[in-house]
């Protein structure tokens, strides 16, 4: 029997003792750690500061997967806290800025992208997270609360949640320095980020659910990616829970 895909990669990519390579970096050729959609309409979000929320102990406790969600729309203040919680910039220190998740090398290969089905002050659409300037970037207006559900295998969730966030990764952000192993810290990667918008979520009384099964290219399509340099690899929903 062929051995499988996932099979080789797990293999080829192992750290061995005796066969791990050196060598030093180009610094010139290191990616930029921040997409921005010059061009688009901007809306600058409220600093992230929650009203009042659970402690951490008490989110911990309180986290499940949501897929039913009522008709309120999530709150603009509600949706700031979400983001920054998820990746944003937490502090700076001289010239370095200092994210809310880790990332292998700090080089935050993730990017993050909204289809707001019900927000105030926003439209329904398509945005991009621009994480230095704390802003949304408006890509394209619509409804595709259906579209995203029927790209995520009919999961009716992605229609009635409030928003749902999609991350894709800019894979040679991470492969610049670690190679076909980037990919193993991309998902780890992933997951910090989600998992900081489940107990966020949840310390602000909003339900949440982490999604993987998904139609990659139809996804890539709704947010504008190609696929290849750049591709979904998780995603979630976010809402006031019934």
């Amino acid at each position: 029997m062929p051995e499988a895909v996932g099979d080789i990669f797990q293999r080829e990519t192992k750290y061995y003792r005796d066969t791990l390579s050196g060598g030093t970096l180009n610094l010139k050729n290191r990616p930029e750690l921040y997409k921005e959609y010059p061009d688009s309409n901007k809306t600058h979000l409220p600093p992230p500061k929650p009203r009042k929320s659970l402690s951490l102990d008490d989110s911990l406790r309180k986290r499940k997967s949501i897929r039913n969600f009522s008709q309120k729309p999530l709150g603009i203040e509600q949706l700031s806290y979400l983001l920054w919680a998820s990746i944003g910039i937490q502090r700076k220190e001289d010239e370095f800025e200092f994210r809310t998740v880790p990332s292998a090398g700090a080089l935050y290969p993730i990017e993050t992208y909204l289809v707001i089905n019900r927000a105030d002050k926003l439209e329904k659409g398509v945005y991009h997270y621009a994480v230095k300037s704390h802003c949304l970037e408006e890509l394209k207006l619509g409804d595709f609360g259906r579209a995203i559900a029927l790209a995520a295998l009919g999961q009716k969730m992605c229609l009635e949640a409030a928003v749902v966030f999609i991350w894709t990764a800019i894979f040679n952000r991470s492969k610049w320095k670690y190679r076909q192993r980037a990919y193993r810290y991309i998902y780890l990667d992933a997951g910090h980020i989600a998992q900081n918008v489940a107990l966020a979520s949840t310390s602000l009384g909003l339900g949440s659910c982490q999604i993987g099964a998904l139609f990659d290219d139809e996804v890539n399509n709704i947010v504008g990616v190609d696929g290849i340099e750049e591709s979904v690899i998780y995603m979630s929903v976010a809402g006031y829970p019934l």
